[in-house]
Order: structure tokens, then sequence, then C-alpha cells
């Protein structure tokens, strides 16, 4: 069963320093400087390569792999994802083409979750419970399907983002972390940042939105952040 959603403001945007991805890889990574303080994001960027290093992710990011990072700078968060540990499934798909390098690592991280603090659930969620958060806590780094990611205010409205021409993205399933900042329900559309692409907020339609997170590769995993005043 789906978690519900309560009362909030009809319109919210958490603002962000924009952080762009410097590899074809390191969405996620790009991700978690986007919603770390000035200090902690200047920390990270002098340690990026001991911080990858140390979590033994190499060049292949799974969402668990975010969420230790996001312990050690001890940024409130809870994860959510419909599969505990390495999907099987995934196997065969070309996008995960290190998945058994990664197996061990990904399920030893989930196993270990709860004594290193990292507090993870098991369950999928809707699109208003997504808003209940974002008008109550904070913002939600989200695995996406970047082949249908797309924003509204891009170029002639709907062409889909600089994200297509710069990753070179096929419509197969490739994952691809954002960050959700905020809706507009007047507009029913989410608020979200691309590290794939220039300064700005992007815009995007509820259901294209749950489209591409629940695209078959993403387990539908969301991390759920908290202002550290909640």
């Amino acid at each position: 069963m789906e978690m519900e959603a309560g009362f909030t403001p009809d319109i919210v945007e958490h603002p962000l320093v924009h952080v762009s991805q410097r590899y074809d890889w390191d969405c996620g990574l790009a991700c978690i400087l986007m919603v770390l303080n000035r200090r902690e994001r200047q920390t990270f960027l002098s340690n990026f390569r001991q911080i990858c290093d140390e979590g033994q992710f190499g060049e292949s990011t799974w969402t668990i792999d975010l969420c230790y990072i996001l312990k050690d700078f001890n940024v409130p968060h809870k994860y959510l994802t419909t599969m505990i540990g390495a999907n099987p499934r995934h196997r065969g798909n070309n996008y995960y083409k290190s998945y058994t390098l990664d197996m061990v690592r990904v399920n030893d991280k989930f196993r270990h979750a709860a004594e290193h603090g990292v507090d993870v659930k098991q369950c999928a969620v809707n699109y208003r419970f997504l808003i209940d958060h974002l008008g109550t806590y904070g913002n939600i780094i989200l695995l996406t399907s970047a082949s249908l990611l797309y924003c509204d205010l891009c170029k002639m409205n709907k062409l889909p983002c600089e994200l297509r021409s710069c990753l070179s993205i096929t419509p197969s399933y490739m994952g691809h972390y954002i960050v959700l900042c905020g809706y507009n329900k007047r507009l029913q559309k989410f608020m979200y940042r691309n590290p794939a692409c220039k300064d700005k907020v992007c815009y995007i339609p509820y259901q294209a939105l749950d489209k591409a997170r629940k695209a078959n590769g993403t387990d539908e995993d969301i991390i759920l952040l908290y202002d550290k005043t909640s």
C-alpha cells in the first residue's frame, strides 16, 4: 500500500546552490553537493577522490552509497525503495554493466545500514507523498530514468533538457539523480534541479515525473531530506 500525504501550501520552492556534474557518472554526488551547506560543500570538493575511494563505488554510485555519504555529513534523511539490496532483475540491464562487481558492496551496505545510522524503508509512495514532504520537511533526491525526464521550460516548451545531448541518451533506461526542490499545485508540476543542466529550476508535470521515477531500473529509489532545524 502506498504512503499517503497531508495538507501542504499551494506553492513551495526550496532555494539551492546549483551544482553541475563533472563526469557522466557523478549526478548523485552533484545532488548531494547541492543540499550541503557551503562549508560542507567545500569539504566534499576538497576530498572528492578520497570520499569516492572510501565509498568503494568507483564510478558506479547506487542510492545506498549516497545515503552513507549523507550520513557522514550528518544530513538527516530517510531512504525509501521497493527493493532492499541489489535487485537481481537488473543483472541483465545494459545500464547495470558492473552489477556483478557492485552487488557485494551494495548488499553489504544495506545489511549494515541500521548500525551505521542509515534509515532504509521498503515501500512505494505516490506523488502526493512527495508534495507533502516538500511542503513540510525539505528537498528530495530522486532516481529517475533520464530518457523520460524533461523540462517544460526548456526550448520550445517540451523539448528535452540539455541532458539528452550532454549524455547522448538513448530511449533505454539510464539512471539519473535529480533534486526535487518544490512544486506548484496550480500548474500541477514539480520543480527540480538537474545536475546535467545549467543553473536553473526545471518544471515537470506530476504524472511525467511519476513515469520517470517508476521506470524499470529505478526501484523507485527516493532519499527524503530533512532540514536540520526540523
